[in-house]
């Protein structure tokens, strides 16, 4: 019990350091449970005011996306850049460096589930070439 509050509070404290850095996004945790063996589930909501974006990150394990509102811009590692507009999915293999932007001026809501290994921060900000 300690230990799943423990690394649950790892968890949330990199979570936050990444959200810090990130005017206009807001995420909200719906739901982590432990599974499958070694793994945490994670389910996110996330709201990008109009012209908000991400930094560039990665994630140590899948991420699925789904789209409720809005269309989001991802930039992701190894493909085109490709827009995803309400009730369209999108998936961003483990380690792939992207990131989510909101190029309009309505906001953008989606539904996150992370797979992550247990210990690990659900994502790492990478750092911009040449600073």
């Amino acid at each position: 019990m300690i230990r799943t509050l423990l690394v649950g509070t790892v968890l949330l404290i990199a979570g936050v350091s990444v959200c810090a850095q990130q005017p206009g996004v807001q995420r909200k945790t719906l739901l982590t449970e432990d599974g499958p063996p070694g793994f945490q589930t994670m389910v996110n909501t996330l709201e990008f005011a109009p012209g908000a974006r991400e930094v560039k990150h990665t994630h140590p394990g899948p991420l699925i996306g789904y789209v409720l509102e809005g269309t989001l811009t991802l930039e992701h590692e190894g493909r085109s850049t490709a827009s995803y507009k309400a009730g369209e999915a999108f998936y961003v293999e483990p380690g792939k460096v992207h990131l989510g932007i909101n190029s309009s001026d309505a906001p953008v809501k989606f539904i996150a589930t992370l797979v992550v290994e247990k210990g690990k921060p659900p994502s790492s900000p990478v750092p911009e070439q040449g600073k």
